[in-house]
């Protein structure tokens, strides 16, 4: 079935995509069918992704669950957004939304969020999904069989009987370990995995914590654990494989883990001053981080 894919940013929200990362609001737009009813939203960042995103939306259309599903391309040169357009002519529940340069997944999730928030019958849950096949589509039902049992966020977790990591480094694996050690010290949400990137999202969650989102690159993973933590959602995780990266190429920069540990390290040093160290809760205040 083909559709219309239409110039549709007017129709969202405006309060919301003035939060948006683009530089131009008024040069891109969110491409498809903006009147989707779904009880699930899908967030597939992309970047250099031709290889593997046809084949995944198909994966996660053949689940047969109500999804809707939303690319959000940083402008990759390999053509990319031009597969999700090809897809969008077979599927009517996808939508495409391409910024012009690479803003890092921080912002692709945060905006992401703000799409769906702002779409007239918004998704009950959000799931966050690499789209490089580390994570297994197949693992979205468990995801969502979770987040029903009143939990404002489901994390995949690698780390506990019955997870795991395939094809990692010693090093990798190192540096994951540590980053979940220190984000565990900091922010005392009795998780064994903070920095999964697998994740199912309440919408009430959402809509809660978007005004206090700020991360750029992958301490968003953190930094949505805490937000969820000091507002007492309940969080679970279930066991899940992640495989390194069967196809494509590695996203992950020297730059990017240097700004997830600054950020582990801002929030530590300015929560320490005000009521929130080492899991101990109060004020909800949001930490903005420019770095």
């Amino acid at each position: 079935m083909s559709i219309q894919v239409p110039s549709s940013t007017s129709l969202l929200n405006k309060e919301l995509i003035g939060n948006m990362s683009f530089e131009k609001k008024s040069s891109k737009s969110i491409e498809g069918n903006l009147d989707i009813n779904s009880e699930i939203g899908v967030i597939l960042p992309t970047y250099c992704e031709a290889q593997n995103i046809e084949r995944l939306i198909d994966e996660i259309e053949n689940l047969n669950l109500n999804t809707s599903i939303l690319v959000i391309d940083d402008s990759s040169p390999d053509g990319t957004s031009d597969i999700v357009r090809k897809c969008q002519r077979k599927h009517d529940n996808i939508l495409l939304f391409e910024r012009p340069k690479k803003f890092g997944l921080g912002t692709a999730i945060t905006d992401g969020f703000r799409v769906f928030l702002s779409v007239k019958n918004p998704p009950k849950y959000i799931i966050t999904i690499d789209a490089d096949y580390s994570h297994n589509p197949k693992d979205i039902p468990r995801l969502i069989s979770t987040a029903k049992t009143e939990c404002g966020l489901v994390v995949g977790n690698r780390y506990c009987k019955g997870g795991g990591a395939v094809n990692w480094s010693l090093f990798r694996l190192a540096l994951s370990r540590t980053a979940n050690l220190i984000a565990s010290m900091v922010i005392g949400a009795n998780l064994h995995d903070y920095t999964s990137g697998l994740r199912c999202y309440s919408i009430n969650l959402v809509k809660r914590t978007i005004s206090d989102l700020h991360s750029q690159t992958y301490e968003i993973q953190i930094e949505t654990i805490r937000q969820a933590h000091i507002r007492n959602f309940k969080i679970k995780e279930i066991p899940i494989i992640f495989v390194n990266r069967k196809k494509g190429k590695s996203k992950l920069t020297f730059a990017e883990i240097r700004s997830f540990i600054f950020y582990i390290i801002k929030t530590a040093l300015r929560t320490k001053e005000g009521s929130f160290f080492f899991g101990r809760k109060g004020s909800k205040s949001s930490i903005s981080v420019n770095i």
